[in-house]
């Protein structure tokens, strides 16, 4: 009875390492583009701040953000 138990908690655990395998390579892309959105908008509000003595303004707003984090900076 002790066999079946331990190959039970075994098997279990393999499980959650395979289900956590699955699971993490979508998150760390997730994790990816909302840094790049924050990093996007910090961008997009220096550019406003310095934009402002010249009359330049760009939408800040999460569509934007997330545009400027995915694509990046234009050339």
């Amino acid at each position: 009875m002790d066999n079946n138990i331990i190959l039970i908690y075994l098997a279990c655990i393999i499980t959650l390492f395979i289900i956590g395998r699955i699971f993490i390579v979508p998150l760390k892309i997730i994790l990816k583009i909302v840094m790049n959105s924050i990093l996007g908008a910090l961008l997009i509000y220096i550019i406003n701040f310095i934009g402002a003595a010249f009359d330049f303004h760009i939408g800040l707003n999460i569509f934007t953000a997330i545009f400027i984090g995915v694509l990046g900076i234009p050339r």
